[in-house]
């Protein structure tokens, strides 16, 4: 039986896999996971303290998951709790300088290990599949329907 070709999904896949596996391999220094960084990079979109229950639907997971990641921000001193100014009962979350600093730095890491990936292609090549990549995201949600 013979093996296929990888499709564009398969070479899609596998680009990704291992973007992501050396950018977390990448993070560890900085002391942050992929998913903590999720968090951050969402709390950064914000431009203001964000309630917990936003925070989640945001990252698509569940209340408990984005607290768990917020307790593990918070001792790292990348975020910081605070009374909600429009319901006093409520938590709200926003990055704390240090928190701005460690998002600059993954930045930073991200651009590098993409820089690496990438170097086999021309200026030429990597401005056409930024165009790609850029025309797919723009295509629909990031994620589908249940």
């Amino acid at each position: 039986m013979a093996i296929e070709e990888p499709d564009a999904a398969d070479l899609l896949l596998r680009v990704s896999r291992r973007l992501l596996r050396r950018v977390g391999d990448r993070l560890a220094p900085l002391g942050v996971t992929q998913a903590q960084v999720r968090a951050l990079r969402a709390l950064d979109r914000e431009h203001r303290p964000v309630r917990m229950g936003l925070l989640a639907e945001r990252l698509d997971v569940v209340p408990r998951s984005a607290t768990s990641l917020i307790d593990a921000l918070a001792a790292a001193g990348l975020v910081r709790r605070e009374a909600d100014p429009d319901d006093r009962r409520a938590v709200a979350v926003s990055l704390t300088p240090e928190g701005r600093r460690t998002l600059v730095a993954v930045r930073r890491v991200r651009r590098q290990v993409a820089d690496e990936l990438l170097a086999p292609l021309d200026r030429d090549q990597r401005a056409a599949l930024r165009s790609l990549l850029e025309a797919v995201a723009a295509s629909g949600p990031a994620r589908a329907g249940p």
